[in-house]
């Protein structure tokens, strides 16, 4: 059943219009005029409208803008007793669906509003397999089958639907614009706009006018009018990466957009209103920047409405089998070549501690891709910090007591440790001795200074002689 809003001033249309699509089977609405038409598409939409041209109060054509300007896929049939070739070609420049004049054909009519229909079914079939593609795409580019990425999947399912501000935050280098972008493709916004900007990427006069946007004349430079970023994701998302790195002036103004809705370019005197949803980002402790006085409070609570933290790398190790398929598979597509993995090469990924994230495993994937000239990637294709970790090592060599230790004490008694070590090893020459620690002789007579042994290694000379 199609919802149907029939406009028209006269009374005699509006009842035999009626009764013409409810024998059809449709729901009808009535209006006398565009404004009270307006008013009840706020309540419900329509499907389609069919509108007379000439009415008071508001007329067809205005009804048919600001139709464009709130509902821009409701189909409309405007209908006239005074049918000339400019009003047909306003109407269809400013997307009619079919215009017809009165008194009219039945019938024909039929056939319109049917098309109009049929034409609607399509634009929302199309639009329904457009955001499923973005949906697949945008969740598959998000790697993990661990429980803490379960929650965070599912955090953008049920965030996506309501229009609350998000703030996400987390190392760099884990993917928060891969979120971002996830909220907004699942969201009622997904045909509009995606904005996102690096706010650590810009001065404070530079960012002003790249979010708010700039009028011709008010600096130099500005030789036209330039639309600001929260105007260009109007209706739709603008996501602020590295939120806090704004100047305590910017989020003042920032404050202020999301507090009133509405945006003032640089140099303007009017405001421009907004409907634009935010979602923000950081690596930053906000909370303690807030506690420091460096971040503002009250912006803190606007913009983390809802929170989502995402785990490290580090937090989540058994997702990296996953993420190095994906990645494989993503540069082999990239260059055109088939290349696999070995486990000995995804056991060393396992075991090392990603301090870059997912993103730093996508750059060593990427590396050992362009590297491999065989059949499958081998540990060699690897840097040498990756493949010389060894967590296990570490943790046997370096016992820490459960009454913990003096950890400066500690490292200077290591320290000469391995110097006098270095020293016994090559009977007491430095050059050589500093050769074995990798450093300059220079440095190697410091320690000797510091830990008071600098005759020791004259007396190993001598003991060898």
């Amino acid at each position: 059943m199609s919802n149907l809003l029939i406009v028209d001033d006269e009374q005699s249309y509006r009842q035999l219009l009626t009764l013409v699509f409810e024998n059809d089977g449709h729901l009808i609405r009535t209006a006398m005029n565009g404004r009270e038409a307006l008013q009840m598409l706020q309540d419900e939409p329509a499907d389609v409208i069919i509108s007379d041209v000439k009415m008071p109060d508001m007329d067809g054509i205005e009804l048919l803008r600001a139709v464009r300007e709130t509902l821009p896929d409701t189909a409309m049939v405007l209908m006239t007793a005074f049918a000339s070739v400019e009003t047909a070609r306003e109407a269809f420049k400013l997307g009619a669906d079919d215009f017809i004049q009165k008194p009219f054909d039945v019938e024909e009519l039929k056939i319109i509003v049917r098309k109009a229909l049929e034409k609607q079914v399509l634009v929302n079939e199309n639009r329904l397999f457009k955001r499923l593609q973005r949906e697949k795409g945008s969740i598959k580019n998000i790697i993990g089958n661990s429980a803490k990425m379960q929650a965070i999947f599912q955090m953008i399912e049920t965030v996506a639907e309501v229009q609350s501000t998000v703030l996400i935050t987390g190392e760099s280098g884990t993917g928060k614009e891969l979120v971002a972008r996830a909220i907004h493709d699942m969201s009622p916004r997904a045909e509009k706009p995606f904005v996102s900007i690096n706010c650590g990427a810009f001065t404070e006069t530079l960012l002003e006018s790249e979010l708010f946007g700039y009028i011709k004349g008010s600096f130099t430079g500005a030789n036209a009018n330039r639309k600001g970023l929260f105007e260009a994701a109007n209706k739709g998302t603008i996501f602020l990466d590295e939120i806090g790195e704004m100047s305590p002036a910017m989020q003042v103004k920032l404050l202020r957009v999301l507090q009133e809705r509405r945006v003032r370019p640089v140099g303007a005197h009017e405001e421009l209103p907004i409907d634009t949803r935010v979602i923000a980002a950081t690596n930053r402790d906000l909370k303690q920047m807030s506690n420091d006085g460096t971040f503002r409070e009250d912006l803190f609570y606007r913009i983390s409405v809802i929170p989502i933290h995402l785990p490290p790398l580090r937090e989540r190790a058994e997702d990296i089998p996953e993420l190095v398929e994906h990645f494989v598979n993503k540069f082999c597509d990239q260059t055109g070549r088939k290349v696999s993995i070995s486990p000995k090469t995804v056991m060393y990924l396992e075991n090392y501690t990603w301090h870059g994230n997912v993103r730093e495993l996508e750059h060593t994937i990427e590396r050992a891709v362009a590297l491999e000239r065989g059949d499958e990637i081998q540990p060699e294709r690897l840097p040498e910090h990756i493949t010389n970790y060894n967590p296990e090592r570490i943790k046997s060599e370096f016992n820490l007591p459960n009454d913990g230790i003096n950890l400066v004490a500690h490292l200077d008694n290591l320290e000469k440790t391995y110097v006098v070590e270095a020293l016994r090893k090559t009977g007491g020459n430095q050059t050589k001795a500093a050769e074995l620690l990798q450093m300059q002789v220079r440095s190697l007579r410091h320690l000797l200074d510091k830990h008071s042994i600098r005759t020791l290694s004259a007396q190993m000379r001598n003991h060898d002689n």
